[in-house]
């Protein structure tokens, strides 16, 4: 525990309900996995909202038992900052931690440095589920420095994990699938025994390293979708076989006779390419391609196989958490930027989502995708995106174009203006860090590559 916040947990939690009352929470994250990225719909009137040769059964069955949403944001479009965000309830905007990879160099604007470790003076989820009485676990890749998940609250952990760990693991493990769904059970057998309410993340490696998928798994595919792109098949493989890894634990819940205390969520850490129907952009921009991602919860009070269409993002986890757990809202640590769901859980997904501020905002001042550095406003169907290069911007109403085909900044003037004040304000209140002019930019001398370029957005009208 960190000797500068132990007097502020302790007085955290004056008034606790009993363990028996306090749900079990089992957080799972994928990796790199688009909002059309299972066999499960993640919109019921969106055709392209499940993919076409991907499958996911438990997923399947985890959906109707539980809620979709199908607006579900991750906070950034890449995974670091996403992660760092789930940890601290705050946006990567706020916490100077936006991108992944390293900065690219050659370009116009000159991406802002990083501080690229979760800090000794962050407030994790899990060090306020600890303090609550919670037992906690980590289990999979992290990614975010800092010493790792036992210098920030998990009792059990497999240490300060990044990308490398998955490549390790093949059949008849693969990415460590398995072994993280028996180390899962082995912590809920523990504390199950012991009446102590738990709190496990499962980050997945996968969908990294797809081409260690189990080679049964992958020979199925190969069968399936003969003359399919090779690493197509091989993110369906490893898809699958996460799939089964969930299963897995889906199934050491009901043989533990936990299902009626826990809730279950899955959800990814970034997008992955829109699919080849619904969403344009991918992964290292904030298109719907790169940000929107599935979500299902099963728990208790929540109605079979339902759906929420109110927006929700990543960082909304951190209070939502601290609610199940007893812990009052005006205790949460200051600058937390999300706002409980809970609500939403148990009034069949109708209602919405009390925040510090109502719009949601995703910073992304870096090079990876197709038309470089981005930001994006969301605030009822309205998104406004603003690219720096050209400082341009384009307005799209979700609500009638999930995929952002038509720009509506020119027909709608003043909403794209309010939204664009907004963007700014937003930013200037969380000190976010921005582009500056590379004064050794030559225009006749193109740019490498980008690293992790995501899908290119299809053609706005």
């Amino acid at each position: 525990m960190k000797p500068t916040i132990v007097l502020v947990l302790l007085s955290l939690f004056p008034a606790l309900c009993p363990a028996a009352e306090r749900p079990n929470i089992i957080f799972m994250l994928a990796d790199d996995q688009g909002w059309s990225g299972l066999s499960v719909a993640m919109h019921p009137h969106v055709p392209g909202s499940k993919g076409d040769l991907f499958h996911t059964p438990n997923l399947e069955k985890l959906a109707g038992q539980g809620m979709r949403f199908s607006s579900a944001y991750a906070p950034a479009p890449v995974c670091s900052p996403s992660r760092i965000s789930l940890q601290t309830g705050k946006s990567p905007a706020q916490l100077h931690w936006t991108k992944a990879a390293p900065p690219e160099a050659g370009h116009k604007l000159l991406e802002p440095r990083l501080i690229k470790s979760l800090s000794a003076n962050e407030i994790t989820v899990a060090e306020l589920l600890r303090q609550a009485g919670y037992a906690t676990a980590h289990y999979g890749k992290w990614h975010i420095s800092g010493g790792g998940p036992g210098q920030h609250g998990y009792d059990e952990h497999d240490g300060d994990t990044g990308n490398e760990n998955a490549y390790q693991f093949k059949d008849p493990n693969p990415v460590d699938i398995f072994g993280m769904a028996d180390r899962a059970a082995a912590f809920m057998e523990k504390n199950a025994q012991a009446k102590k309410p738990f709190f496990i993340q499962l980050s997945w490696n996968a969908l990294h390293a797809a081409e260690n998928a189990n080679q049964a798994t992958l020979a199925k595919y190969q069968r399936l979708a003969a003359g399919e792109n090779p690493k197509r098949i091989a993110t369906a493989a490893i898809t699958e076989d996460l799939d089964t890894g969930v299963g897995v634990v889906l199934q050491d819940v009901e043989r533990l006779g936990l299902t009626g205390t826990t809730y279950v969520i899955y959800m990814s850490d970034n997008g992955s390419g829109g699919g080849r129907k619904a969403l344009s952009g991918g992964k290292g921009g904030v298109w719907e391609g790169g940000i929107r991602v599935p979500l299902i919860i099963r728990g208790p009070g929540v109605k079979p196989n339902s759906w929420c269409h109110t927006p929700v993002v990543g960082y909304d986890f951190f209070p939502t958490f601290c609610q199940w757990a007893g812990i009052l809202s005006s205790k949460l640590p200051q600058g937390i930027e999300g706002g409980s769901i809970a609500g939403l859980l148990t009034k069949d997904g109708q209602g919405g989502v009390k925040r510090p501020r109502e719009e949601l905002v995703f910073h992304f001042p870096h090079y990876q995708s197709g038309d470089g550095p981005q930001s994006a406003i969301l605030l009822g169907n309205l998104k406004l995106m603003k690219f720096y290069e050209d400082n341009r911007v384009a307005l799209f109403d979700l609500s009638q174009d999930i995929g952002e085909r038509h720009d509506l900044s020119e027909r709608l003037p003043a909403e794209t203006q309010r939204l664009r004040e907004l963007l700014e304000k937003y930013l200037a209140a969380v000190d976010a860090q921005f582009l500056t002019h590379n004064p050794n930019y030559d225009p006749n001398s193109p740019p490498p590559p980008e690293r992790g370029k995501g899908q290119k957005p299809k053609k706005m009208k």
